[in-house]
């Protein structure tokens, strides 16, 4: 007969309607709960990080921005300035050929002026004026005008009693443009009014007045 060792049949003590598998899931509640904390303070510590990196990320991609906006910018100022040196330059190159072509368009006008402007030389010559026209060369100056010394070039100049300002009488040579640019001014003789015409002309007005104040009375 064996003796029973006392302690051994004994159990813990469960709750009334527990089972006495719950009692090892409450033993260990507390050490999961502690580890549960944990993950909270990484998960605040991965969202400060990535929000750092993102803010990096926008401040390279604006300083990116800005660079490109920039080069954008410079490219648009080189491509406008090339134009412009490429007008600029084919301008001289059209204004050189047409001041080689003034000679002979001088002579076509002078043929004119005395009508010998016919037959095969008046096809050649109208031909010729309408290609320097294509290419933008113009004509001015016209006897009457007022004189201009920025485009005219005075070669000659007498004194004209039915003149009131400095005018181009005659055009010795006519001038040419292209666009804005005179490439040549026009060579004119010029005529100002008479010396003293104006002073003569109030002296003769006083005159008259003097003589009209002199008869009222005698009319009277």
């Amino acid at each position: 007969m064996t003796e029973e060792t006392p302690g051994f049949d004994e159990k813990p003590d469960v709750p009334s309607g527990a089972t006495p598998d719950d009692a090892e899931p409450q033993a260990a509640s507390p050490s999961s709960s502690g580890e549960g904390a944990a993950p909270a303070g990484d998960a605040s510590a991965q969202i400060a990080g990535l929000t750092a990196q993102l803010d990096q990320v926008r401040k390279a991609l604006d300083e990116r921005t800005a660079d490109l906006q920039r080069l954008q910018a410079e490219f648009q100022n080189y491509r406008r300035r090339v134009e412009r040196d490429r007008i600029a330059v084919k301008e001289v190159a059209v204004a050189n050929l047409l001041t080689e072509l003034m000679p002979t368009l001088d002579n076509i006008n002078r043929a004119r002026e005395h009508g010998e402007l016919v037959g095969g030389f008046k096809s050649v010559a109208e031909s010729l004026e309408t290609a320097a026209a294509k290419m933008g060369l113009q004509q001015f100056g016209k006897e009457g005008e007022p004189f201009d010394p920025t485009i005219h070039e005075a070669l000659m100049h007498s004194y004209a009693p039915d003149v009131t300002e400095t005018t181009c009488v005659a055009i010795l040579q006519p001038g040419y443009r292209i666009g804005e640019r005179t490439i040549r001014p026009a060579r004119v003789a010029v005529a100002e009014p008479q010396p003293g015409a104006t002073g003569t002309g109030k002296a003769e007005d006083e005159s008259e007045a003097g003589d009209e104040k002199d008869n009222g009375p005698e009319e009277g």
